[in-house]
């Protein structure tokens, strides 16, 4: 296969989506859409003082022929290139290479989709679910989002929304450290699967697929769930971890 292109890109716009995750907006400096397929990443360079580094980076917008996309970058304390990131400025300019990666929906879907998400492992799911209402799938896609705290919950408003404008679309949130007077799921993410998709399963639109995105211990002991304890063939699940 070719080598993926590299492009340049203008830092449009950023925001603090929780204490500790900035968006980036980036935009190709050409001005050409960004082609991509959603739940791929991308690479950046950055010019450290140390030396030039690479990063990578689930892209978190779905693809929609214009040349911006965003990313949503966690600030690791001590981490060069998460801090420097967060401190880029706006107009700042970076060098993309990409799109990269197979953690991907099949476009015209015919199947429902249980994501499975923490932290920033959501931003491919975020991608997906978003092409796939622009794309009107009237499939049944349900995400399932494991965070610490509510402080953590990432794009809340936004999935929420999304949720009550299209009845395909479910959202939960669980914490593992919850307050008092949370009234949500509660735990790890890995706890409400099997249930999750076995209510799925049981709607009749057909074998739900499984798309799994975070650390590598959440994404291990999802796919032993799925693919050993519910005896789910391998083409029904798909996974991508960050670390």
């Amino acid at each position: 296969m070719p080598p993926p292109p590299t492009f340049d890109t203008r830092l449009a716009s950023a925001r603090m989506l929780t204490p500790s995750v900035r968006e980036l907006t980036l935009a190709r400096e050409d001005g050409a859409p960004f082609v991509f397929e959603a739940g791929q990443w991308v690479s950046l360079v950055l010019p450290l003082p140390s030396g030039e580094v690479r990063r990578s980076y689930s892209i978190a917008s779905g693809p929609d022929g214009s040349p911006r996309f965003e990313l949503a970058i966690t600030h690791v304390q001590g981490g060069p290139g998460s801090s420097y990131l967060h401190e880029l400025p706006v107009g700042a300019h970076l060098r993309i290479i990409g799109p990269q990666g197979f953690f991907t929906r099949a476009k015209g879907a015919d199947a429902p989709a249980l994501f499975i998400g923490t932290g920033t492992g959501v931003t491919p799911l975020r991608s997906m679910l978003l092409d796939a209402v622009r794309r009107g799938d009237g499939r049944a896609l349900w995400l399932v989002f494991g965070v610490r705290r509510e402080a953590d919950m990432l794009y809340e408003t936004e999935l929420r929304a999304l949720a009550a404008a299209h009845p395909s679309v479910r959202v939960e949130y669980t914490l593992s450290q919850p307050p008092a007077e949370w009234t949500g799921r509660r735990g790890y993410v890995q706890t409400h699967v099997r249930a999750l998709y076995e209510e799925l399963a049981a709607r009749g639109e057909g074998a739900p697929h499984a798309y799994i995105c975070g650390l590598e211990r959440m994404v291990s002991s999802v796919r032993e769930l799925l693919r050993k304890d519910m005896a789910l063939p391998r083409e029904l699940v798909h996974s991508e971890r960050y670390d």
